[in-house]
């Protein structure tokens, strides 16, 4: 299956929407914070990032969903900072502390021709949101240098459904977060009130695009939807309303990984409600809830075997 940004690239609409994407930043509202500040000339809103991307790190990764990750790995490009800035997020050192460099489109194509060459299935955006026109310029040039490779939007589901929509045909995977149902702890935790109802809509026009994963014969993903959903102490993360939301609104096929690893990162452990892990109970309710939605394509881990003795 071809990605589909060559076709976009062939007929020249790859460039009409990056040109889009970079009106946004001159008084930005590439996210749902909507800043308002010109990036173009190198001013910072929320997430703190101008007019280039900041990097991380860039490597094949193994510990993606299993879909993603095949025999080569998914090839991961870790972005700095963040429009969320979740308090007990576990990558704190990249997304609050900004860890990694500035890097041009050059050097962003560069990234992805060297993890395609290394044979990664597909090129993994983690924290994309933020840099979508960056990440659109690395990928013009990196077509014109022979990428070949589907894209995947790894982000934490604070996407504003209008820039998502200038994306269709771009990513052929999405891998949004599902984070918090309850404003209340989406606001406590992320200063975000508006999450719920920007992720569900974000995460309705990715499946609109996409529609449900699919798989090549070797289960490699090739097109569609999975969303991630962290399982939190306290119930914090209403899982129970988020997998009826799925299910009812999305798709019962939907491709969803229930997340085990929460762990106090951040300042996760100033706070009553999340300063622990999980417990075993906590998890198998979480994935008693999803199946009690009607969902059965669930990411199956060595981590679920264990917390149920299989």
């Amino acid at each position: 299956m071809e990605p589909s940004y060559l076709e976009l690239y062939r007929s020249g609409e790859l460039h009409g929407r990056l040109e889009a994407l970079l009106a946004l930043l001159e008084s930005c509202e590439l996210c749902p914070r909507r800043c308002r500040v010109n990036r173009l000339e190198g001013e910072t809103g929320y997430c703190r990032t101008g007019r280039r991307a900041i990097v991380a790190s860039f490597s094949p990764h193994f510990g993606e969903e299993s879909p993603l990750v095949g025999s080569h790995g998914s090839g991961t490009i870790f972005i700095s900072s963040c429009n969320l800035l979740c308090s007990f997020c576990q990558n704190y050192e990249i997304s609050h502390l900004m860890e990694g460099g500035e890097v041009t489109s050059d050097q962003m194509a560069g990234m992805m021709i060297r993890l395609a060459r290394q044979g990664c299935h597909n090129i993994n955006f983690v924290t994309p949101t933020h840099v979508v026109p960056q990440i659109l310029e690395g990928l013009v040039a990196a077509i014109e240098q022979g990428l070949n490779v589907p894209l995947v939007y790894n982000s934490s589901g604070y996407d504003r459904k209008e820039t998502i929509e200038l994306l269709d045909g771009i990513f052929d995977i999405y891998m949004p977060d599902f984070k918090f149902w309850d404003k209340k702890w989406s606001k406590r935790f992320c200063n975000a009130p508006d999450y719920r109802n920007v992720a569900t809509e974000a995460i309705k026009e990715m499946h609109r695009q996409v529609g449900d994963l699919v798989l090549d014969s070797q289960g490699i993903a090739q097109r569609g939807l999975l969303i991630r959903h962290l399982v939190m102490p306290e119930g914090v993360a209403g899982t129970k309303e988020i997998m009826e939301f799925i299910a009812g609104d999305i798709s019962p096929n939907t491709y969803v990984n229930v997340m085990d690893q929460y762990r106090p990162c951040g300042t996760a452990s100033q706070d009553q409600y999340i300063d622990r892990r999980l417990t075993a109970r906590e998890y198998r309710d979480a994935v008693d809830a999803a199946r009690k939605a009607g969902l059965n394509r669930l990411d199956s881990r060595d981590r679920v075997r264990l917390i149920f003795g299989l």
